[in-house]
C-alpha cells in the first residue's frame, strides 16, 4: 500500500512538472511571437517612413528642376534682349496653353494691343 501511494505521488509530481513545463513553453512561445510581431511592425513602419521620405525628396528635386528651368528661361530672355515681338509671341503661346486647360471660356482682348500691353508688362517684370 505504501509503495502504491509513493508511486501515485511520484506520478502526480511528474504530471505536475510536465504540465508546468508545457505551460512555460507556451508562455515563451507566445512572448517570442509577440516580439516577432512587434519587430515586424517596427520594420514595416520604418520602411514606409523611408519610402515617404524618398518620395518627398524626389518631389522636391522635381520642383527645384522646374523652378531652375523657369529661372533659366527668364535669364535667357533677359540675355537675348527680348523685344516686344518675342514677348508677344510668348504671350500667345501662353494663351494657347491656357486654352488647353479645363476652362472653357477665355477672355481675349478685342485688340492685340492688349496682348502687347501684357507683353510689355512681362518685359518690365523680367527686366527687374
Amino acid at each position: 500500500a505504501e509503495r502504491e501511494r509513493r508511486e501515485q505521488v511520484t506520478r502526480a509530481e511528474g504530471e505536475k512538472k510536465s504540465s508546468i513545463l508545457v505551460a512555460e513553453g507556451n508562455k515563451e512561445s507566445a512572448i517570442l511571437n509577440a516580439e516577432a510581431e512587434k519587430q515586424s511592425a517596427i520594420l514595416k513602419a520604418e520602411a514606409q517612413k523611408e519610402r515617404m521620405m524618398r518620395e518627398a525628396e524626389g518631389e522636391a528635386a522635381a520642383i527645384l528642376k522646374v523652378a531652375q528651368a523657369r529661372a533659366d528661361g527668364i535669364k535667357m530672355l533677359k540675355e537675348a534682349g527680348a523685344d516686344d515681338a518675342v514677348l508677344q509671341m510668348k504671350s500667345l503661346e501662353t494663351l494657347e496653353e491656357v486654352a488647353k486647360g479645363n476652362a472653357t471660356k477665355i477672355i481675349i482682348p478685342s485688340d492685340l494691343q492688349g496682348i502687347a500691353g501684357l507683353a510689355t508688362t512681362f518685359k518690365e517684370v523680367v527686366s527687374k
